[in-house]
């Protein structure tokens, strides 16, 4: 049931993706309100928040730790006074891994529970899926995860990487490496296929020649045929935009068919220290871009590990999305407190260079787009199934979802 109806949702979202994007991109301008009326209640000691992510299904591997971190987010943040003196109270749903769900639980949490702001989904499909309803409701979605781009909506602040923050530096990484031959694996649906085919413009300006490019869809398994096309092309890397549980079985089949770290090395943009050791094989050697690793030193990462580990278990790591999504439950606070509202339109106007010491670094709000600036950094996967961090950007990089600033970028192109 869940493979029917993701493809058919992602098929929708599909068709709305561009319409959507131009008329969100217009819409993130200070000063455009809007005429929907609010059904939040601020007159309480309290403000009600929905936390939606995938607790069963292909993604609940992954979102589990992001409902966590809101969790322990929540807790932090009432211990310390709440949000503008009022305690966060939440309301959860499971997204259950299906885009048509999201949809229908986001309406819920918006219009039926009266959610000030909605914090959650993973897959691109989950948020185009969601896109249109927050927008018609002119609700709030925090958005925790890295994604492909191409997309600005004044209803949606997104934590996780944009393009140039994540896949670019990866394939400059890979440029840095004398890669000359890629191959791309990716599931079937938003997220790989438009990540791919930035990927495939960048590499034709880097020189690299891609020598093939495969999807299975999200919740299937079987990589087996996929994967045999990878031992026949030979390539020198792997670029793997796999998602969910889904990484378990490409990853089985890459080993069971011969393929090692150290011959055709894989880089992924969705496996994390919460996902290395589920593989269910040995990862050690590989590599995945991101904005955070466990591994980060600083003082505050140091407290945000210790305080995670004490809550929910030592053996219990961190990661990129759930840090993002700690972080935007932290940047709300600061939005709503620099705006002294929880109104929709006022956070807005209030949004640009909001800021909050995450365990990532200093992460800031661009008010036009809703992304925030962050470093760039690439880890490869150790015996303990941390990453070492072996290519950083060093600064943050300020976000650039449309890639106004590469010129190789040609949204006509396949």
């Amino acid at each position: 049931m869940l493979h029917s109806r993701t493809r058919l949702a992602t098929g929708t979202v599909l068709a709305l993706t561009a319409a959507l994007s131009l008329s969100a991109c217009g819409g993130t301008k200070s000063g455009e309100k809007s005429a929907v009326e609010s059904c939040v209640d601020t007159s309480g000691d309290s403000i009600e928040l929905g936390f939606l992510n995938s607790t069963s299904g292909a993604m609940a591997i992954s979102e589990q730790t992001v409902r966590d971190s809101l969790s322990m987010a929540a807790e932090e943040i009432n211990a310390d006074g709440g949000i503008l003196g009022k305690e966060i109270k939440f309301v959860e749903e499971d997204g259950a891994s299906d885009p048509a769900i999201f949809a229908e639980k986001i309406e819920k949490l918006l219009t039926g529970d009266c959610v000030a702001a909605v914090f959650g989904g993973w897959t691109s499909a989950s948020r185009k899926a969601m896109l249109p309803v927050v927008e018609a409701n002119n609700g709030l979605l925090f958005y925790p995860v890295q994604y492909e781009g191409l997309e600005a909506s004044k209803n949606i602040y997104y934590t996780g990487a944009t393009t140039n923050q994540q896949i670019i530096p990866a394939m400059d990484f890979l440029k840095t490496k004398g890669v000359k031959t890629l191959f791309l694996a990716g599931s079937d649906y938003v997220f790989p296929r438009t990540a791919n085919k930035i990927i495939k413009q960048y590499a034709a300006e880097l020189g690299i020649k891609i020598v093939g490019e495969e999807y299975v869809p999200l919740d299937d398994d079987d990589w087996t045929t996929q994967v045999a096309k990878i031992v026949a092309a030979k390539p020198d890397f792997v670029f793997n935009t796999i998602n969910g549980s889904s990484n378990v079985g490409f990853i089985k089949a890459y080993y069971e068919q011969g393929l090692t770290a150290a011959e055709t090395p894989i880089i992924s943009v969705s496996i994390a220290e919460e996902e290395a050791p589920a593989m269910g094989k040995d990862v050690t050697g590989q590599y995945a871009a991101w904005n955070y690793f466990q591994s980060v030193k600083s003082p505050v990462n140091d407290t945000f590990i210790k305080a995670f580990q004490d809550k929910y278990g030592k053996d219990r790591p961190t990661s990129d999305p759930m840090e993002a999504a700690y972080t935007s439950l932290y940047l709300y606070k600061n939005l709503v407190e620099k705006a002294e509202s929880f109104d929709v339109d006022k956070i807005n106007d209030a949004a640009d260079g909001v800021s909050f010491d995450a365990p990532e670094g200093t992460v800031t709000i661009d008010g036009e787009n809703h992304h925030i600036a962050k470093t760039g950094l690439i880890g490869q996967i150790n015996s303990d199934n941390q990453f070492d961090v072996v290519w950083s950007s060093e600064t943050p990089i300020e976000p650039d979802p449309f890639l106004k600033g590469y010129a190789w970028w040609d949204p006509s192109k396949k």
